[in-house]
């Protein structure tokens, strides 16, 4: 797990420019926001790619963040980087998703406990059974306590991450509804293996911005709000305080 093998050919960062702490957007373009509105004396640690990584302070807590880019290989990449090569002990994934359960309204904020997947993902572990991705405790505990304090509406359950954003298979969203799965994404389940893997802490914190089976879905204003609420719901299971500014 040693630090020899950094910068990569995906991220441009020395040893020891990246916090033990990472919040990971899926657009880099959201890394920079986070860093301009957040984060104190921040700096940018990686060009490569245009996926966008910085560290800085929040509340007097280092922190970085950095985009994961769409979908399982893109998230499965920069984890695993970030995880062995860089030290990071805890990956805090920012995202949207799309509610399909009924118990799920938009703008609600999902907190992964479990992700299945239709990926073939898992199939590089060789196990003698199927795995289940799941969040680190520690971080979901957090992240639910804190929400209910600060009365943003919260959902804590199994999510589905699909390597589909356009499916072949109409019915699909409604074979995972049926076992109690509350919103698709892409991105969750090879974050949560990576993490298992190597023995670090991970969580996904997501947005409900679409409903796709009821037809429901934000503005771009209302996900910007929405957006904006999850963020700051991430900082503060990091660890890091929030001032009257942010």
């Amino acid at each position: 797990m040693s630090a020899f093998n950094a910068p990569t050919a995906h991220n441009g960062a020395c040893p020891g420019e990246i916090a033990e702490t990472v919040l990971m957007p899926g657009d880099p373009a959201r890394a920079k926001w986070i860093a301009e509105n957040y984060l104190r004396e921040a700096f940018c640690f990686n060009r490569v790619r245009n996926m966008l990584g910085y560290t800085g302070y929040c509340g007097g807590q280092r922190l970085s963040v950095m985009g994961s880019g769409m979908g399982m290989p893109s998230m499965g990449i920069y984890s695993y980087e970030l995880f062995h090569f860089y030290g990071v002990q805890n990956i805090i994934r920012i995202g949207s998703a799309g509610g399909i359960s009924d118990s799920v309204a938009l703008r609600d904020v999902i907190a992964v406990l479990g992700a299945s997947t239709d990926s073939n993902y898992a199939s590089q572990y060789n196990l003698p059974g199927s795995f289940c991705p799941t969040a680190s405790f520690p971080l979901l505990e957090r992240a639910v306590t804190t929400a209910r304090a600060l009365k943003i509406p919260v959902q804590i359950g199994n999510v589905l991450s699909s390597d589909f954003f356009y499916g072949d298979d109409e019915h699909a969203l409604l074979q995972w509804k049926k076992m109690g799965v509350l919103a698709v994404e892409m991105e969750t389940a090879a974050l949560y293996m990576n993490a298992s893997r190597c023995g670090k802490s991970a969580l996904s914190l997501l947005t409900v911005s679409d409903c796709p089976l009821r037809g429901e879905a934000l503005s771009a204003q209302e996900r910007e709000t929405g957006f904006r609420a999850m963020v700051e719901l991430a900082l503060l299971a990091a660890g890091c305080t929030l001032s009257s500014e942010a």
